[in-house]
């Protein structure tokens, strides 16, 4: 049998105040929504259905690189009124698992489980026991601990409301059962809404067994209904992404101030300090340490190497021992080799910069391919932009290039060349030669500075 995702994604999240539809609220540099159709991704669904309504066509527009069906559903008429819009579109002999957009941490092993109960019995429903059950449907079993019906919190007699164990809404069963009891659902209730959870008294009438599962962690479950439960729901999966690092070796100086927006894999003996933030697609090999503050986009950090305070590393290669900061900005296409050093408020750009090389004080590289062991001295500029296009600085092996130069590209600075400091660097300075350009310098004495006059 295989397998339909339906996600409901359709509610406003007017406790959100705020005009971005709740599902396109962002977790950890993603979406509420996208994290969702992720895991069902994973599953190896064969098609996966969102049910959209509040926010109009921004959901699908926002995330239309994501392999789902968008359905829209013009009327908010209760959960099992948005199934029902999904069902034509799921075809037949498929197990339907039903998820939430809202609900972004359900753990991928979590729906397998209750995917393997549904397919034995026919119905699989996610519960979870909770001190506070406040506002959640129950679930209630009779003698024998058969579910035997969920009951709304607002429906929910004071007996019922002491039962700690509550519906999270997820659950799996065969299109051809859901679509029967679907047909079958009225709004008689104190919402006024199709309830999804009715099927379940349903399902017991029609003698179909629903075997329950629970997930592992609470906030696996939990949804996102205002800004506080979001940064709480950040928390825990930063908390988790954290222990995960902490189990393969990575030390972490505080796992409470780490944020991994993305993918991280990092080799052994890493060292990460506090407030680092990791986005995309980052690998950090051995023996790496990563200083405070820093920001990592998209990167490949090679062993041994060291990223100090305050840097910002973005669409680049950091080579093996290299020497990054503190207060440097690497940014895309940058490709720094080996035991090459950038040091504090650098800025490299679309640059190659070669083994050994160093630029280590208040310069600015830009559109330039440096060779080994060249070093470039404190306040010097690669001119790289003309006001209409970008040109190319090339630096040969062994150069030195002097304080407070200026290479005014398109340029080139021969192999073991030496630029004298204050220079102004317009035509290619050949190999082995040295070059200056400064203006003459003049004294005069007994010079009498202008004064203010007195009235």
């Amino acid at each position: 049998m295989g397998l339909s995702v339906v996600i409901l994604a359709a509610g406003q999240g007017t406790r959100m105040r705020s005009a971005l539809p709740k599902v396109l609220h962002q977790l950890a540099g993603k979406s509420l929504l996208e994290h969702v159709i992720c895991s069902a991704s994973e599953l190896g669904a064969e098609d996966i259905h969102v049910v959209y309504g509040h926010g109009g066509d921004a959901v699908p527009t926002t995330l239309a690189h994501c392999a789902v069906n968008w359905i829209k559903q013009h009327e908010q008429l209760g959960t099992g009124h948005a199934v029902s819009q999904a069902i034509p579109y799921v075809p037949a002999g498929r197990q339907v698992l039903i998820l939430y957009g809202d609900v972004p941490l359900t753990a991928v092993d979590t729906l397998k489980n209750l995917i393997e109960l549904g397919e034995k019995s026919g119905f699989g429903l996610l519960t979870i026991s909770l001190e506070d059950s406040t506002g959640y449907g129950r679930i209630v079993r009779d003698e024998s601990e058969k579910v035997v019906r969920i009951v709304e919190h607002k429906d929910a007699t004071d007996t019922e409301r002491l039962i700690k164990e509550v519906n999270t809404g997820i659950l799996t069963v065969s299109k051809e059962k859901l679509a029967q009891w679907l047909e079958r659902l009225d709004n008689n209730n104190s919402q006024g809404e199709y309830y999804l959870t009715d099927i379940i008294a349903m399902a017991v009438a029609d003698d179909v067994k629903i075997n329950t599962a629970s997930p592992e962690n609470e906030h696996e479950v939990l949804g996102v209904n205002n800004k506080r439960q979001l940064a709480e729901l950040e928390r825990a999966y930063q908390f988790e992404c954290a222990n995960k690092l902490m189990d393969i070796g990575v030390g972490l100086r505080d796992p409470a101030r780490l944020d991994i927006r993305g993918n991280v894999n990092c080799g052994r003996d890493v060292s990460i300090d506090i407030n680092v933030v990791f986005e995309g697609q980052v690998e950090i090999g051995d023996n790496v340490s990563i200083g405070p503050n820093c920001l990592v986009i998209n990167s490949k950090i090679g062993a041994d190497a060291k990223i100090f305070a305050n840097t910002i590393v973005e669409n680049a290669v950091i080579g093996k021992n290299c020497s990054v900061g503190p207060f440097a900005r690497i940014r895309p296409e940058t490709e720094l080799a080996e035991s090459s050093r950038i040091g504090n408020f650098v800025e490299i750009k679309k640059a190659k910069i070669g083994v050994g090389s160093k630029v280590n004080h208040l310069s600015y590289i830009g559109d330039s391919i440096i060779a080994k062991d060249v070093n470039i001295g404190a306040g010097t500029i690669t001119c790289n932009y003309d006001g209409a296009n970008k040109h190319l600085t090339e630096i040969g092996d062994d150069v030195f290039v002097g304080s407070g130069t200026q290479l005014v590209a398109p340029v080139k600075i021969g192999a073991g060349a030496t630029i004298g400091a204050g220079s102004t660097i317009t035509k290619e300075v050949a190999s082995g030669s040295l070059a200056l350009s400064r203006s003459k310098q003049m004294s005069k004495s007994g010079w009498n500075r202008p004064q203010k006059n007195k009235d």
